[in-house]
């Protein structure tokens, strides 16, 4: 397929931040020879979905989700940037390279995503096709924005495509009220255009995901708000109004379709051979035949930690096969504090964290506390490896995340209770307790959450919407609410744009 781009430094555009320009520069389509067929469609929506493996490239998704929490620290010689936003050294916050990144390619990603907006109602092909490509364009836009909202709080608004220098320019949106009315529209424009795939489809997002999008939105909103988050204390939304449209959604997840449901099976869920299983509502596509990191992963090798350089045999749940893997980094680290708060019977903990390696005849070859330096995260595993490169996906929503939005937006009723319960007991734990009251239960599904989304890059925004930050996370205690409530933009992007300075 011919495209004709024009190139435009990265340096030289705010939306795409600060580098050398000797970087590969992104290109936007001409309108004058692109979007003429359905393939040319198609070929923009997974441009636009193509910065979403940056992400995981770059590390953003963890160092972001997770590694800034109590839950999971780095290792001592990690970059500087890294370290720093793991030990909370919010003084360097406005020129680290992982948040510059983050910020830029979440509007890389909806600057493309504003192209199909605008292009594809011209267009001249089926117009099933059509609905398809702009769901998936307001999906993208949405679930970008709502990123950057999470960790950036008033970020500026770009509903039309940037394609000059001058459009770049852009103030900081007035309020969260403002970007929020955006995110759910969007989230719902998707909703009525896209369908229900047939299946779980790799990479994409559908009808589900959009629904989804929209309950986590109108969950963080409604918590955020309740628990006097700044600037969400101010927004013009009711909290019960908001609570009741993230239980409107979640619940058309739960009720209205048959495709996505709960996995019985806790290594199912992470088996990198089954990325089309129920749970998988919106997962990252990647492939180890790849030729290019971000095509394939790596996300494995930063969670292994570094055993004798040799193959590595993991023991499958309570059965006696064991499946292999490569040796890692160790980047990414399971704090002590948080392996030791699992239920002992817990298989997310027993299962799911490994305290124990394998040769292949299946003798022990290593344990933690031991030669194993910390009991570390095996959901991303791929028994397939080629040396580095796998199939190892960021798992982006999960049927049991809408699930426990549900249970949380709804509070004690006997379906929230039947949900939360149905995690638990897959997990070998007890149900709840019965009589809790909204509070109670309220935390209850928070620390549910904790244990089952842990070290899937999403633990930090629902410490940011609890306000539990500076209570939770031992590296932010003494600093004020407004330094750990959002990062700052990165000063790339402020010395680049006169409007936010």
């Amino acid at each position: 397929m011919k495209i004709k781009l024009k190139y435009i430094a990265l340096s030289s555009i705010l939306l795409f931040g600060s580098c050398s320009l000797d970087e590969e520069p992104y290109g936007f389509y001409s309108e004058d020879n692109f979007y003429k067929t359905a393939g040319d469609a198609e070929a923009a929506v997974a441009y636009a979905y193509g910065t979403l493996t940056y992400l995981e490239y770059s590390r953003s998704i963890f160092f972001l989700g997770d590694i800034a929490s109590e839950n999971t620290t780095t290792k001592s010689d990690a970059s500087a940037d890294n370290q720093d936003l793991n030990n909370w050294k919010v003084d360097n916050f406005k020129t680290n390279g992982t948040l510059e990144n983050f910020f830029k390619y979440g509007f890389i990603s909806i600057n493309r995503a504003n192209a199909i907006i605008k292009k594809i109602p011209e267009c001249d092909f089926n117009q099933n096709l059509k609905d398809q490509y702009l769901g998936e364009a307001y999906f993208l836009r949405a679930w970008n924005y709502f990123n950057l909202v999470r960790n950036f709080g008033l970020v500026p608004l770009h509903e039309s495509v940037v394609e000059t220098l001058d459009q770049t320019a852009s103030p900081l949106a007035p309020d969260m009220d403002t970007l929020y009315d955006l995110i759910l529209s969007d989230c719902r424009k998707a909703s009525e255009l896209l369908d229900v795939y047939d299946a779980p489809k790799i990479g994409r997002a559908d009808k589900v995901a959009a629904q989804a999008l929209a309950a986590k939105a109108y969950l963080y909103i409604a918590s955020a708000k309740e628990h006097n988050v700044s600037l969400y204390k101010d927004m013009k939304r009711d909290v019960t109004l908001m609570y009741d449209s993230a239980a409107y959604y979640a619940g058309e997840v739960i009720h209205k379709q048959s495709v996505y449901k709960f996995d019985n099976s806790l290594l199912d869920i992470y088996d990198v051979e089954k990325p089309r299983g129920p749970e998988h509502i919106f997962i990252m596509a990647m492939d180890r035949s790849g030729s290019t990191e971000g095509e394939y992963s790596k996300i494995s090798k930063m969670f292994i930690p570094y055993i004798d350089g040799a193959t590595l045999y993991l023991k499958q749940g309570d059965t006696n096969s064991y499946i292999p893997t490569h040796d890692g980094w160790g980047e990414y680290r399971t704090e002590i504090s948080f392996y030791n708060s699992f239920d002992p019977n817990d298989k997310r903990k027993t299962d799911l964290i490994v305290s124990k390696v394998y040769s292949s005849d299946g003798t022990l070859k290593a344990e933690y506390p031991g030669k194993i330096p910390y009991p570390f995260c095996r959901k991303f595993i791929d028994p397939k490896f080629d040396a580095d490169k796998t199939s190892t996906r960021p798992f982006l929503i999960r049927f049991s995340d809408v699930a426990l939005i549900y249970a949380e937006a709804a509070g004690p009723t006997p379906e929230s209770y039947s949900l939360v319960n149905f995690i638990r007991q897959r997990a070998g734990l007890g149900t709840l307790n019965p009589n809790l009251t909204k509070e109670a239960f309220r935390k209850e599904v928070f620390k549910e959450r904790t244990f089952e989304l842990a070290f899937e890059g999403d633990h930090m925004y629902d410490l940011r919407r609890w306000n539990r930050i500076i209570s939770d996370v031992p590296q932010a205690a003494g600093l004020s609410e407004d330094r750990v409530t959002f990062y700052p933009i990165p000063q790339a992007e402020i010395n680049l744009n006169g409007s936010i300075r």
